[in-house]
């Protein structure tokens, strides 16, 4: 029999809702996996008693009868850069390990009105600055298919609980590939939505704003689910504005899809990758896709990125550090010092670059509904890799490991559009290779029936 744990948030809401399961009975069981994979190191933080709490609730509304939330009794977790109230939310780091919350993110409000059971943050590094899943604060997380190999990152503790059975939906958050990269390296679903779509107020600059509160689950259903609950329009947010309408999903098959693949993006992909990669859209245009070769030099836009997060970093966690650098990772003192360097003029370059950008993915889907590549140029990367040094790629060096790992995710953090991360298949060793389907600006409901058709493709 299936474990409660490994069941899929869908599945578990239908026994819930029809009391063959209680919310008591799923959040015990969930926080005993939690307990039995502690070997991973997914949390920071575990509400064990919290959760127990809420599920005794949900399991009185249950038993009353009427109408229940989508998501009643349903456990998740939350990356810990997201606000909750009640709960400490320590952005990773040591300078804020006590530093509890009084008001919820918009998107954990929004779950826990839907009846999600919250069970703990998990972990990040330090404010999410770099693609290591390490921090003084909790140490380093585990890979569950390969703990030699990265989980990824920022969100890596949501992507390994969610893949270990410890939560089936996670809310992570994505400032350049931090929910795609994780959930590619794990084996998992990863979604960015559309700039504004899901609201994240704790961003000081909401009008330059690239970083994005998401779902991960195991199953696009599960994050559909998820998305379904959190997402909407909120009147403080200028990009999340009621006028801002999702686009439906009834008109959408894979029969005539129109899909731009995008083999490399200017970067070099590992034989592996690109092989899997290959065969999966192959079979997406078996089933009627029209498959077409396109090209954006996505890697010659990693100054830019790099530019933009540098000195956001500065600017939001540079007063925090100051004074008090020997409490963080040498990696984040160096980033804010770099920020600190760029002029106004590199900044205003910047933004231009990222609307030149957007411009270029404008262009393609004028003839395109999609744009496909590998979520990654090579699979996880050694769990002890430099994340701020240069990688090797079929024996050549092909520099930094943002520019040469992760070209594919970063480029939709800076224009907007939204993009999700689906498993393609595992290299010979047994590592997960995700494929990376980006659309349209609120196109993100096709976004998501697209991808569960490309699932059941390629499971």
């Amino acid at each position: 029999m299936t474990e409660i744990a490994d069941l899929s948030a869908v599945e578990l809401s239908k026994q819930i809702q029809a009391k063959v399961l209680s919310p008591v009975e799923v959040t015990e069981a969930i926080l005993t996996r939690i307990d039995q994979r502690t070997d991973l190191n997914a949390f920071i933080t575990v509400c064990a008693d919290k959760a127990r709490a809420e599920a005794k609730a949900a399991e009185g509304k249950v038993m009353q009868g009427g109408e229940l939330p989508p998501l009643l009794g349903i456990p998740y977790s939350v990356k810990d850069l997201v606000n909750t109230a009640g709960v400490r939310t320590t952005m990773g780091s040591k300078l804020f390990e006590n530093n509890v919350p009084k008001e919820d993110g918009v998107a954990v409000a929004r779950a826990r009105a839907a009846g999600a059971i919250l069970v703990g943050k998990t972990t990040t590094p330090e404010f999410g600055h770099v693609q290591s899943a390490t921090s003084p604060l909790f140490g380093r997380t585990l890979n569950p298919i390969d703990p030699t190999a990265t989980p990824g990152a920022s969100s890596a503790g949501a992507a390994v609980a969610v893949a270990a059975g410890m939560g089936p939906i996670a809310l992570g958050t994505d400032g350049g590939g931090s929910i795609r990269i994780p959930a590619a390296c794990c084996g998992v679903i990863g979604f960015k939505a559309t700039l504004g779509v899901i609201p994240h107020l704790q961003l000081p600059d909401l009008f330059g704003a690239n970083s994005y509160v998401g779902p991960m689950a195991r199953t696009v259903a599960d994050v559909a689910l998820l998305f379904k609950a959190i997402a909407g329009p909120d009147a403080r947010d200028p990009y999340g504005q009621p006028a801002s309408q999702l686009h439906g999903a009834s008109d959408v098959s894979l029969k005539g899809l129109r899909v731009a693949f995008i083999a490399n993006g200017g970067a070099r992909v590992e034989r592996e990758v690109a092989a899997v990669t290959g065969r999966a859209v192959e079979k997406i245009a078996g089933e009627g896709a029209l498959v077409e070769e396109a090209e954006i030099d996505f890697k010659s836009y990693e100054p830019v990125f790099l530019t933009m997060l540098r000195v956001g970093l500065a600017a939001r966690a540079g007063p925090a550090v100051k004074g008090r650098e020997h409490l963080v990772a040498k990696s984040l003192v160096d980033t804010i010092a770099v920020g600190e360097t760029y002029s106004g003029v590199a900044l205003s370059q910047a933004t231009n670059a990222r609307t030149v950008l957007f411009q270029e993915f404008q262009q393609l889907f004028e003839r395109f509904d999609v744009i496909v590549s590998p979520t990654l140029t090579a699979p996880p990367l050694p769990i002890a890799v430099d994340a701020t040094g240069d990688i090797m790629i079929d024996g050549h060096n092909e520099g930094t490991v943002r520019g040469a790992w992760y070209p594919f995710t970063y480029p939709q953090n800076l224009t907007g559009h939204p993009a999700i991360s689906i498993p393609s298949g595992r290299t010979a060793r047994g590592l997960p290779v995700g494929l990376h389907i980006c659309a349209p600006w609120y196109r993100d409901w096709a976004l998501l029936r697209i991808a569960a058709e490309v699932e059941q493709v390629l499971t």
